[in-house]
């Protein structure tokens, strides 16, 4: 039957359950072979597809094989008695020609053989039905058991059994399998038994009553040294953990855990020491290294799914990994000669510690691992750290580069996947280095802290944890020796434990307790000191190292409680000058302007520098970009340095020649102009961030620099270029800030920015997207300014100011031309004016798409700039605002009589009357009564009075203003 295709097995079990009568008192006569006779006789008549059966040609192609030639010779007989003149129909011949074969020895030894098939077939099929019902029984009782003692169940969808699908599998099949898994049966048996282990489904094994057993039997059969042996039992582990829910794979997790831990412990297992290093071609290394990878891969997927299962199961995995992890053996030796523990094994598989990072991720596992950590496993973190203080040990006696040269000598000699013990030392410091960085962001992980470590007096406290990190950026060598020259950077130590402390500066709690104290401050900044005395930062210190510095002080000052710490100290008062000369602003302001005067020389000729200059001018601008910060730093006139070095600059990157095609020099060429532009955008970048306070504005006007510095920043705002997280504010804030002076505005109309905002403007306004008008027509506008254009309104608002207005549009008349063309784009504040504000022709009103939507706009807009006084009277004087909104208002009357006159209530006429109020009457709520613009819901839906002329009706005055009025 395994030869036959799903419809001929169903068509052959479908007749043989009919014929189940008679074959289960085993089939010996004719009568079934009768019955089988009529069922293929029924089906043949019935089943238009009977023929197409696998089984039916089967028995055709048998049948043919066994009686076709007899059949022949029968014919051929047949044929010549009729030519000798016997006369035999058709019919005749075929009867002749049937019952001789039907007598022939042939035939009876072909029933013969398909009865002894049938029979075989038959029986096979009531033991599998016997057996599966069997089973059923049994998975009942156990569900209807496991129901009734636990109050928790999995339903997963992997977790279904798969006894209904299976024939090949059962309770009993297991004890067979265990049986033939012993060490002592041959291997032939062996890789039989673990083969059928493998094709059953994981969550059938694990059902099974034996799983206990057999989880022993495989924790043995893990250390065969047959690898094909042992591939196969992982092969079943990694199946077990895709497949099945978490309370199967805890089972099999843990077993592994167990297995590695005791074979770490274990003498009889070769592992290597430090000093020999650890080959990964070699056959138990990559043994060994499967298994610690298939555990790390379950590690990190683990976290996604035990939320959803009892906190039992998670603690039985963390548990039995960290016990795994904190194995150690009795090292009475020196440390060359050092037995590597796991630890060591898990960091060569997972370098940055990723499954710490996901278990310490949610609240749910982390508050587990940190009780387990401070209850019984605390020498993880204690390793860890020492792991940290060796390394910078090594650095710092200058090992580290004979270290890095003999590691390369010995690649290149062996051209082998070779560890040495350094690069393995290496590898286990960055593990440590990314588990400690995690721990400390969460508050319960800090309070694992002061640690204890052997052969050291005192306790670790989490500053001098941030000390040893901080000290490891300028000492350590810039290259790793475990990576090739394209991963450089992201295992490279400074570049490391530079985005570990990025992190903690980023956690506002975390950076308080750690990193906002004087001790952290001053290790930052002591290479900064000796090189301002003339001398070396620190062995092995560099431009990379000071970069990385650089960045991590801005991060601080981007805070106010870093700012706080760096301009006054961290236990002086903002009150107290004398001790402002040695704070940390100061030290890197004077850094600084040294770097941009080019008054330090060790760094000179460096390709790297201007990166150097503009990380610290970086920290500069977080610091001056606060009142208080410039007020600290404005003695050392970076202002006038920074513009210095950018005119310098500027100049530079005129003089550079246009490449010629073909020419060698191109990519040169073209490179250190990309360098030199980069640069000048920079040193503008660091000039523009003066306008962030009004005193820095002043100082980027003295600079000369405002008008390139504008046309900087529209380029930036065109680009729609993403601002830093680590900006304190955006572009908006600079603008308004820059149009509250009359130099700013002038810069930014030259630098167009004012023309791109008003045409950005006019396009949310009136005509929208063109490329989606016709399919996705614009809904229809409910408030008095659209979503649309809110954000245009606003940058409008804080950009006419009255400094900036004045010399936008003083002395310039309003077009008012006789005819609009409707493609027509305002470019400037006298077009938005005129087109939007006062509207006082019929061409104006007929050019707009959105006559009242506009005109609306248009005067929400001059009813917030006019609050300021200067440019009210600006507006009145030029264009006479006032006179030609009541015009706008005696225009809109109905005359019903010659004595009534009734005013049209719109959204315009209430936009305008309360205009013309707030323009006319200057006071505060208890001087005068503004009008809504909005209808109430009654009879008289706008009880105000609404007017034409001057005066304005007394009901817009407030008591206090009236009175005062009558005694004057």
């Amino acid at each position: 039957m395994a030869s036959f295709s799903s419809e001929d097995q169903a068509m052959l079990q479908a007749m043989l359950r009919q014929l189940f009568q008679s074959v289960k008192e085993k089939i010996t006569g004719a009568p079934s072979l009768e019955c089988a006779e009529e069922i293929l006789l029924h089906l043949e008549e019935t089943d238009e597809n009977f023929h197409n059966y696998e089984f039916v040609k089967y028995l055709r192609q048998h049948i043919g094989n066994t009686l076709g030639s007899m059949i022949e010779e029968e014919m051929e007989k047949c044929t010549s008695d009729q030519n000798q003149g016997e006369e035999c129909g058709y019919d005749t011949v075929v009867q002749q020609v049937t019952k001789r074969t039907q007598e022939s020895k042939e035939y009876k030894e072909m029933m013969h053989y398909l009865k002894n098939i049938m029979i075989a077939v038959v029986e096979s099929m009531i033991n599998k039905f016997e057996e599966d019902e069997t089973r059923n029984q049994e998975r009942q009782k156990k569900i209807q058991k496991e129901k009734s003692h636990s109050y928790c169940t999995d339903n997963c969808s992997d977790s279904d059994s798969s006894f209904n699908q299976s024939y090949k599998f059962c309770q009993g099949k297991l004890q067979l399998i265990l049986d033939q898994l012993d060490p002592g049966q041959p291997k032939e048996v062996r890789y039989e038994a673990l083969q059928t282990l493998c094709s059953a489904p994981p969550s059938d094994v694990l059902n099974c009553e034996n799983w206990t057993t057999l989880c022993e039997k495989l924790a043995v059969s893990l250390s065969d040294p047959d690898p094909v042996f042992s591939d196969r039992i992982l092969k079943f582990c990694a199946q077990t953990f895709s497949l099945s829910p978490l309370h199967m794979t805890k089972e099999v997790y843990t077993s592994l855990a167990k297995y590695l831990e005791s074979y770490f412990l274990s003498r009889e297992n070769h592992i290597p020491t430090l000093s020999a290093g650890v080959d990964i071609t070699n056959p138990n290394m990559t043994r060994l290294l499967k298994k610690v990878r298939l555990l790390n891969e379950y590690q990190k997927e683990a976290p996604s799914f035990w939320i959803r299962h009892p906190e039992k199961y998670m603690e039985e995995i963390v548990e039995s990994t960290l016990s795994l992890l904190t194995v150690k053996h009795d090292q009475s030796h020196v440390v060359s000669q050092k037995i590597l523990d796991p630890i060591y094994f898990f960091a060569l598989v997972d370098t940055k510690a990723v499954w710490f990072k996901k278990w310490m991720h949610a609240h749910y596992s982390r508050t587990t691992v940190l009780r387990l950590l401070e209850k019984k496993y605390k020498s993880l973190i204690t390793t860890a750290i020492q792991q940290c203080v060796q390394y910078f040990e090594l650095c710092k006696t200058r090992k580290a580069e004979e270290t890095l040269g003999h590691s390369k000598h010995c690649r290149k000699k062996q051209k082998t996947f070779y560890y040495l013990g350094q690069e393995l030392q290496y590898i286990y410091f960055i593990h440590s280095l990314c588990l400690l960085g995690r721990l400390l962001v969460y508050k319960q992980g800090r309070k694992l802290f002061p640690i204890k470590l052997k052969n050291k007096k005192g306790l670790v406290s989490l500053v001098d944890l941030i000390v040893l990190f901080t000290q490891l950026i300028y000492y350590s060598p810039s290259c790793p020796k475990m990576t090739s020259a394209t991963h450089a950077e992201n295992y490279s130590p400074a570049s490391m434990v530079t985005e570990v402390l990025w992190i903690l500066c980023d956690q506002k709690e975390c950076a308080v307790e750690c990193l906002y104290n004087n001790i952290v401050i001053e290790t930052l900044l002591q290479p900064i000191h000796n090189l301002m005395k003339g001398t070396e930062a620190s062995p092995n210190c560099s431009e990379t190292a000071l970069i990385h510095i650089a960045g991590i002080l801005a991060r601080i000052a981007s805070v106010e409680e870093g700012l706080i710490l760096l301009l006054y100290g961290a236990n002086t008062n903002s009150s107290q000058e004398s001790s402002l000369c040695s704070t940390g602003a100061h030290i890197i302001a004077q850094f600084s302007k040294k770097l941009l005067d080019e008054d330090i020389s060790i760094f000179s000729g460096s390709q790297m520098l201007p990166m150097v200059k503009g990380a610290f001018i970086s920290v500069c601008r977080q610091i001056y970009s606060t009142c208080e910060g410039l007020q600290v730093l404005i003695t050392y006139n970076l202002h006038e340095s920074i513009a210095k070095a950018w005119k310098k600059t500027s100049l530079l990157s005129e003089r550079i020649p246009t490449p010629v095609e073909g020419s060698d020099s191109v990519s040169s060429v073209s490179q250190e102009s990309q360098n030199i532009m980069a640069w000048e955008d920079n040193l503008l970048d660091d000039l523009l961030h003066f306008a962030a306070t009004p005193k820095g504005l002043l100082l980027l006007q003295r600079t000369g620099a405002i008008n390139e510095c504008m046309t900087f920043m529209f380029n930036r705002y065109a680009k729609k270029l993403q601002v830093s997280r680590h900006k304190n504010f955006g572009y908006g804030v600079l603008v308004t800030q820059v149009t509250s002076t009359a130099a700013g505005g002038v810069a930014l109309k030259k630098s167009g920015f004012i023309n791109e905002l008003i045409t950005e403007l006019w396009s949310n306004l009136e005509y929208g997207r063109d490329d989606v008008r016709v399919t996705h027509p614009r809904t229809t506008p409910v408030d008095p300014i659209d979503q649309s254009c809110q954000k245009s309104f606003l940058a409008l608002v804080n950009l006419l100011s009255y400094p900036a207005i004045y010399e936008l549009i003083r002395n310039q008349d309003l077009p008012n031309k006789t005819e609009y063309s409707l493609r027509e784009v305002p470019t400037c504040v006298i077009d938005i004016i005129d087109r939007l504000i006062i509207l006082n022709s019929e061409a104006k009103i007929r050019s707009l798409f959105n006559y009242e939507q506009s005109h609306i706009f248009g005067l929400r807009l001059l009813s917030v700039i006019c609050c300021d006084l200067d440019t009210l009277l600006l507006l009145e004087a030029q264009y006479q605002v006032s006179e030609m909104l009541l015009n706008a208002q005696e225009e809109n009357i109905l005359e019903t009589s010659e004595s009534n006159r009734d005013f049209i209530i719109d959204g315009l006429s209430v936009e305008r009357n309360h205009v013309l109020v707030r323009i006319n009457l200057v006071g505060g709520p208890l001087e005068r009564i503004l009008p809504p613009r909005i209808l109430e819901k009654s009879d008289n839906p706008y009880p105000w009075p609404m007017f034409s002329s001057y005066p304005l009706p007394n009901c817009y005055l407030s008591d206090i203003t009236r009175n005062a009025g009558i005694k004057q």
